[in-house]
């Protein structure tokens, strides 16, 4: 099952220095259809204003990973971390049993970021942050993992959960496939930027799609594309 998530259907609330689409329900808006994705719980939208962002606020029990579109931010932590995560890199944080942190748009523009929650697969634990870049020419006409819990990802920042963020970048025309380890995952699918065709269904920028009961997706670009892809448990 490929459920396509127009971007136009998503929750949201535009609050001047913070513009945000939620494709699950978070704050305000509240889908009861739309509360998880096997283990993913959030996946936000998020445009920054320059000179803003989140103040200090607290997590806990949660794996936070950002994946920046456009600009940069600045993470502050009550663990002693900070740093600066920009366009097309990724920060991963394990809340564990707690953590406070501040994340701003330093930047003298916009910052767009995709920010995606995954349950961790047990409780508590020291919190941690980490953050890398990841060249987009490496990902080029492949999925390569970018934060993950899974066996054989050494590359990618560790997430404490049975899951995996990846990203791919495909020139127009260009295909490639992914294979899940068996059809009870479930898989959710964002084009950053461009147009594609996942099995027959085209998926425009930002649009989601809710994938479940498949063994692989076969995904072909119609436009030049960048892709985000979590691949959870049920």
């Amino acid at each position: 099952m490929i459920e396509r998530r127009p971007f136009a259907s998503l929750g949201g609330a535009n609050h001047g220095w913070l513009d945000a689409r939620h494709h699950f329900s978070f704050a305000e808006y509240h889908d009861p259809g739309r509360m998880h994705w096997g283990a993913m719980r959030v996946w936000n939208d998020d445009t920054i204003q320059p000179g803003t962002g989140f103040p200090p606020h607290p997590h806990a029990e949660m794996e936070i990973i950002t994946y920046v579109r456009e600009g940069a931010i600045t993470h502050q932590d009550d663990q002693g971390n900070q740093g600066r995560t920009e366009a097309g890199d990724v920060q991963v944080m394990s809340a564990g049993s707690g953590i406070r942190h501040a994340e701003y748009n330093r930047e003298p523009g916009i910052t767009r970021i995709f920010q995606i929650w995954i349950f961790p697969d047990e409780r508590g634990g020291t919190p941690s942050w980490g953050t890398r870049p990841f060249p987009k020419g490496g990902r080029s006409g492949r999925f390569i993992a970018l934060a993950s819990g899974m066996a054989g990802d050494d590359e990618a920042l560790p997430i404490r959960a049975n899951a995996r963020v990846l990203g791919a970048t495909l020139k127009a025309g260009e295909s490639t496939e992914y294979r899940f380890t068996d059809t009870t995952r479930h898989g959710y699918l964002v084009p950053n930027t461009g147009k594609v065709d996942v099995d027959g269904v085209t998926l425009e920028a930002r649009d989601g799609a809710a994938i479940t009961g498949v063994d692989s997706i076969h995904i072909t670009a119609l436009e030049d594309t960048e892709l985000v892809l979590v691949d959870t448990a049920a």
